[in-house]
């Protein structure tokens, strides 16, 4: 990174590693802090400034035998006491915190759609969901972690950040919705599913509650705040990180049925990358990519949320893991290149708008473990080999960097 000319890292800590059993009466891995504090060191040593999340995903084992992880407001409690080992252990050197990444993903895809761990949606969607219920547990799951945002930022506040003077915030994803048609249903509908999808938190800690079409739609499955929860989650953000890596068509839902609900369908949104056979954006690696859209959303943040500080906390483009591909051919990346390019230049249009953008992330310095797609996609700027010994090769978007960060 240093030698690329990056001069920040985002990293996650994962909970477990140093919290085995997910809390505090099942003793701290003074390892797995060594661990963390070696990695800090070693970034400050070469000026990278680390950008930190505390929850991307992973929660522990224990945690979600012992009542159920995120579908349970206990974890509330063991989230700040976690946040809090994290804040004492490393906020003498870690500046920048982020509380969760995408908590979004993290309850559509783990408690509606499945596909990711813990694997939980409806027994009627028939993909092998071993239980679950696709129309209350994403909302559940969603608002207790916004109760634990909420409640460690509140820590961090009255707790370190005078002393520590850093600053904390939340990662949030969304892709931009464009209206299938000039019809009023149709642009309606791209207001409700950005509602869904980015207002589902940024309406929480903004104003104090979840959205009102969300509360007109979802109705008593939807959570309520308590004065004091609300109270307690506006303003809980010094800065938001955006996530955003494509775009998306919005059509009013014309076929919508109360049965069978769902997070997906509650939105009466139907979604799709393509209108009357021709694809929103360009194909670039295995991507459909809408450069446009970074600037359509950072400028509707900008509007709709008072215009907070916001980096860029993801931004990136995949390829499939091609091993036909000769070791000179897969570094070869100009579609990567050509991402990265156009997607900055918006980003700096939005600047020049008046976007308080602060940072930008791309996603990723190396090819990694994605999710549900394991090692079958790569969205790294250095590649690895997974057939030698994990050994690292430059890819020319990699390059093109050094030579961008130098002008």
């Amino acid at each position: 990174m240093k030698r690329i000319g990056f001069d920040a890292y985002r990293f996650s800590i994962s909970w477990s590693r140093v919290l085995p059993h997910g809390n505090l009466s099942g003793g701290v891995n003074w390892e797995g802090i060594k661990y963390y504090n070696n990695l800090i060191d070693e970034l400050k040593n070469k000026s990278l400034e680390p950008y930190v999340t505390l929850f991307h995903w992973d929660v522990p084992q224990g945690l979600d035998e012992l009542y159920g992880g995120f579908l349970s407001p206990k974890i509330v409690d063991d989230f700040r006491d976690y946040a809090d080992l994290c804040f004492k252990s490393f906020g003498n050197r870690v500046k920048n915190w982020i509380t969760l990444n995408e908590p979004l993903s993290f309850s559509s895809a783990g408690y509606d759609g499945g596909y990711f761990a813990p694997g939980r949606c409806s027994s009627w969607r028939q993909i092998n969901c071993t239980a679950g219920d696709s129309s209350t547990e994403p909302y559940n799951v969603s608002h207790n972690q916004l109760l634990a945002h909420a409640t460690a930022v509140k820590l961090y506040k009255e707790k370190y950040q005078a002393q520590q003077k850093g600053k904390i915030g939340i990662t949030l994803i969304s892709t931009w919705m464009v209206p299938y048609s000039n019809s009023s249903l149709d642009r309606r509908a791209a207001v409700r599913a950005l509602d869904f999808m980015l207002g589902w938190f940024m309406g929480p800690i903004v104003d104090g509650d979840y959205p009102l079409t969300m509360q007109a739609l979802v109705r008593e499955r939807l959570p309520k705040f308590s004065a004091n929860e609300s109270e307690m989650l506006k303003g809980s953000y010094d800065f938001i990180g955006i996530n955003y890596y494509y775009a998306l068509y919005a059509a009013h839902n014309t076929n919508y049925s109360a049965v069978n609900s769902s997070y997906t369908t509650d939105s009466r949104a139907t979604l799709t990358s393509a209108r009357d056979g021709v694809n929103l954006g360009e194909q670039l690696g295995s991507m459909l990519v809408y450069p446009r859209g970074i600037w359509n959303l950072l400028l509707y943040v900008k509007r709709k949320y008072n215009n907070p500080v916001i980096y860029i906390t993801e931004n990136g483009c995949s390829e499939n893991n091609n091993a036909t591909l000769s070791l000179p051919e897969a570094l070869n990346d100009n579609f990567r290149v050509k991402y990265y390019y156009q997607h900055l230049a918006f980003a700096l249009k939005a600047i020049k708008n008046g976007v308080n953008l602060h940072g930008y992330f791309g996603w990723s310095i190396m090819d990694n473990f994605e999710w549900n797609s394991g090692y079958t996609t790569r969205y790294g700027i250095n590649y690895i080999d997974y057939n030698d010994g994990l050994k690292r090769y430059e890819k020319l978007s990699a390059q093109w960097f050094k030579k961008f960060l130098l002008k």
